[in-house]
């Protein structure tokens, strides 16, 4: 089914924040593996997953449509230093992903690809009610319980 020109090329940009987040998650869940915070470690590997999952959809939609997905674009990387910058730094990203996903669904019911829509609609989801509220809830512990405590219980 030959999509939209514009709609793939959203699509595109979604995949390239998606890949980006790949990388971000999987450089900070191997940083938490090697400080011993085998929590974070776990939780951010399993976001690292998550985000394979999303961009595979956004691979199978784009083909589907009959474009090509563009593999090699990324967004700028945000590495972290240490734990509090490392989670906020993910929860900045979330929220970009945030704004783009909901830019993207808006485009797809103008243009009445509702499948698009649909897929995009689950990411969203997950992104807000998952990812970003998780890394809020963490750095809200932080400030609660204080940083020592934090992090002796992620280990």
């Amino acid at each position: 089914m030959k999509g939209k020109d514009n709609v793939i090329a959203c699509l595109n940009e979604l995949l390239a924040g998606e890949l980006s987040a790949i990388d971000q998650y999987f450089i900070h869940s191997q940083m938490y593996l090697d400080w011993g915070y085998h929590k974070l470690f776990e939780r951010i590997s399993h976001e690292s997953e998550e985000e394979k999952g999303h961009a595979a959809a956004l691979i199978e939609r784009i083909l589907f449509l009959e474009g090509t997905p563009v593999m090699t674009e990324r967004k700028p990387l945000n590495i972290g230093k240490d734990v509090p910058s490392m989670l906020k730094n993910d929860l900045a990203l979330e929220y970009e992903v945030d704004t783009a996903l909901k830019q993207a669904i808006a485009l797809c019911e103008a243009e009445q690809d509702y499948q698009s829509r649909a897929i995009l609609a689950k990411q969203l989801e997950d992104t807000e009610i998952d990812h970003a509220y998780w890394l809020e809830k963490q750095l809200r512990l932080i400030d609660h319980v204080g940083l020592q405590n934090y992090l002796q219980s992620q280990m």
